[in-house]
């Protein structure tokens, strides 16, 4: 039986996006191309990875190893701050669809603002001729707080499709989800098991677990999905890619959301978080 197929979000312009997918980092080009092939094959179309990932080249082994048709993927990358000029995002593509061996990139996102270079704005100019051109399908940023953004949209009008932020239970960025809604941008997590934090032993995540007999990564993938964000975890184990994508037959209950919502750390939880306006690459 083939797998069933992940529920997209319709992105600002145009593009529809899988809801899950498979994150990248930190895997080489050796060792991704096996797990990018076999997560293809257990219905993820919904990939990604980035310059500073060092392992394009692989991920598009994978895609080709897969022998699904490209055009049923979703191909993530994105560019780091050498690249912040119109002239050198328009090389970033270039360089990441020539790694790849693929025609285009469907997303193609600014990895960190890194706003002490005052580059940012020139990157998403650069972006939007980008998407302006058709060459790419969707355009975004990763790690941008709403100052970020809100300067994006001051001097350009153009909002991002999406935002990829670091989100799980315990650093739940209420403030910024509620801000992409305002804005029509789609919420992208990444970490969002709490990468080896102990979120998955939280006692109210055991505890759900169990109600429902799935695992604690499981219920933390479901909370993000009932949240209406998207996700996209890492793994290189089968277990835990079948584990992962095994998550759309199932719903948390509004009093099992609040639940795990409470888990929310507030300020101490996004003190947690990397600080985009002093941490970039």
């Amino acid at each position: 039986m083939p797998p069933s197929p992940v529920p997209t979000v319709a992105l600002t312009h145009g593009a529809r996006m899988p809801r899950l997918g498979l994150g990248t980092w930190p895997l080489d080009d050796q060792a991704v191309a096996p797990v990018v092939e076999r997560a293809i094959g257990l219905g993820y179309r919904l990939i990604d990875t980035a310059h500073n990932y060092g392992n394009e080249r692989g991920v598009g082994a994978g895609l080709r190893a897969s022998g699904v048709p490209r055009e049923e993927l979703f191909v993530t990358t994105k560019f780091n701050r050498r690249s912040h000029s119109v002239r050198g995002v328009r090389q970033a593509a270039r360089d990441s669809v020539r790694r790849m061996g693929i025609d285009y990139v469907d997303l193609l996102l600014i990895h960190w603002p890194n706003p002490w270079r005052d580059r940012y704005v020139a990157a998403w100019r650069g972006l939007i001729e980008l998407l302006t051109d058709g060459q790419v399908r969707a355009i975004g940023v990763s790690n941008f707080k709403t100052t970020h953004l809100d300067r994006l949209l001051a001097e350009t009008g153009v909002a991002p499709d999406v935002n990829q932020i670091q989100l799980d239970p315990r650093v739940g960025r209420a403030e910024i989800r509620a801000y992409h809604a305002r804005h029509g941008i789609v919420t992208e997590a990444w970490s969002p098991l709490g990468a080896g934090t102990g979120l998955l032993t939280e006692p109210v995540i055991t505890r759900i677990a169990a109600e429902h007999d799935r695992t604690p990564a499981q219920i933390v993938l479901r909370w993000h999905l009932d949240l209406g964000l998207v996700v996209v975890p890492k793994s290189s184990s089968p277990a835990r890619l079948a584990e992962n994508i095994d998550v759309f037959d199932f719903a948390l209950t509004p009093a099992q959301i609040a639940d795990i919502c409470a888990l929310d750390r507030g300020p101490a939880g996004e003190a947690a978080a990397l600080d985009s306006d002093s941490f970039g690459h």
